[in-house]
């Protein structure tokens, strides 16, 4: 089961998200909060796999407590759920650690799918609001993330290593990237680990905008 933790002012949002994420999916809904600071001490108490986090709310808003939560040494990751008219809190979120992005009046289906991709390790990006989340992170990125140095950084990377970064562009988890290429999850996790190195990107979400940016996934794919 995945534990999941729900934090959101809005009683109704919260009653919906537990009705989605049942126990038949996998899922178990461990605690609700209404703000960033119940959620921090939530956590501490609860031990989360995921926690499915709201942008705006009273008291200590989304993108501080997930700041927080991802400075811990063993904080779970964060699935900013956000609206059309969020577009300024984006930049913030991604920058607070945020691993994935999907909209409130998203499909169940892909509630459920975001959620375990990012409890797996993985990222999300819901497709209404990629190409925000994507011009945000390249705002906030260093310079150097899309330098004229690339090619050759890419050119550093092995077969496989490209294999990976191509897979970890479409969203997948290291459990889906491991069974594409038939391979373990521990290797999984060492050729993120290389492909980071050589490309100097800070995290999962840096990759994906990279493959993006450098035409190793195309929109859409």
């Amino acid at each position: 089961m995945i534990r999941v933790l729900l934090v959101d002012d809005q009683p109704l949002v919260r009653a919906g998200l537990r009705m989605i994420l049942g126990p038949e999916d996998g899922f178990e809904v461990v605690g609700e909060c209404d703000d960033g600071a119940a959620a921090l001490a939530a956590v501490a108490t609860l031990r989360p796999g995921v926690v499915l986090m709201d942008v705006r709310m009273r008291g200590m808003d989304g993108v501080e407590a997930t700041r927080r939560l991802r400075a811990l040494p063993d904080g779970p990751p964060v699935l900013v759920l956000t609206t059309f008219g969020d577009d300024e809190v984006l930049s913030a979120a991604l920058r607070a650690g945020a691993a994935g992005f999907l909209l409130k009046d998203a499909p169940a289906e892909d509630l459920i799918r975001a959620t375990r991709a990012v409890a797996e390790g993985g990222a999300w990006l819901d497709p209404a609001v990629a190409g925000r989340v994507l011009s945000a992170y390249r705002a906030a990125a260093p310079a150097g993330t899309a330098s004229a140095s690339a090619a050759v950084r890419i050119a550093a990377l092995t077969r496989r290593e490209r294999e990976v970064l191509r897979l970890i562009g479409r969203g997948a988890t290291n459990q889906e990237i491991g069974a594409a290429l038939f391979i373990g999850e521990a290797t999984v996790k060492s050729h993120i680990g290389h492909i980071l190195d050589k490309l100097d990107l800070r995290d999962r979400a840096a990759a994906i905008v990279f493959a993006f940016d450098h035409g190793l996934v195309q929109p859409g794919a």
